[in-house]
């Protein structure tokens, strides 16, 4: 029982030093043991064993590490009819080209919502969102979207969980989802990183199951109050189209 309970740690540890990656930068030991809250030596260990299976690739010429091809032969064996963010991909970059910002695709993991899938903006200033990173679910656009339009016990359930910090008015908030389930869009600026604006609108599937948020993002400058008013019907009938898609 022992034995195996050092065999499951490893391989949370060795997921662990995998999710370090998650920014699509080159890494050095330091800075994966430092991510990864693990000591050097157990690191190195962990990455030998990576690079073994071909999960991880170290460059020689800077002594850093970045994502094997393992990783991308398992990423293309991504079923399309199942995976939201593979079968989405082209409507997300149809919204993409019609706006000319970025466009994300959401989903809710418990207290915090991830980024599953991107298409960044053509344009020279503008938001880059990496696929990968969670966020708070009580800050942003998409956040309001995966709270407001969950079935009522559940959204109860999400907002009584929540550690509101002092940022964040807990009755505003809660207003703010009454508000977004009669527009059907909801909209963020300056919420959660300073110059940074967002709207969003939710993705069901043919149930009528909440499945995603769908997100356009942009500087404040250029997608303003008006601009993403302006946009709302056209994010809205794209979720519609994509929420077709999906079982």
């Amino acid at each position: 029982m022992e034995d195996q309970k050092l065999t499951v740690r490893a391989v949370e540890r060795a997921l662990d030093v995998l999710l370090c990656f998650t920014d699509g930068r080159m890494l050095s030991l330091t800075e994966i043991a430092g991510k990864a809250g693990l000591h050097k030596s157990t690191v190195l260990r962990l990455l030998a064993s990576l690079e073994s299976k071909g999960f991880v690739v170290r460059d020689t010429a800077t002594d850093k590490y970045r994502l094997g091809f393992r990783i991308w032969e398992l990423a293309a064996s991504l079923s399309g009819d199942d995976e939201p963010a593979v079968l989405l991909l082209p409507e997300l970059e149809r919204l993409r080209d019609q706006i000319g910002e970025t466009v994300s695709l959401y989903i809710r993991d418990g207290l915090e919502r991830v980024r599953i899938q991107a298409v960044q903006s053509n344009q020279a200033i503008r938001r880059v969102a990496p696929v990968g990173a969670r966020l708070p679910i009580y800050v942003g656009a998409s956040s309001k979207i995966l709270i407001a339009f969950e079935e009522e016990a559940v959204r109860e359930q999400l907002l009584s969980q929540l550690e509101w910090p002092p940022s964040v008015d807990e009755l505003l908030f809660r207003s703010q989802l009454a508000e977004i389930r009669g527009l059907g869009y909801a909209t963020s600026v300056e919420e959660r990183e300073p110059g940074a604006a967002a709207v969003a609108a939710p993705i069901f599937n043919r149930s009528h199951k909440l499945v995603a948020a769908l997100a356009v993002s942009g500087p404040s400058n250029r997608l303003t109050t008006d601009k993403m008013r302006e946009h709302a019907d056209l994010i809205i009938n794209a979720a519609k189209r994509m929420g077709t898609m999906l079982r």
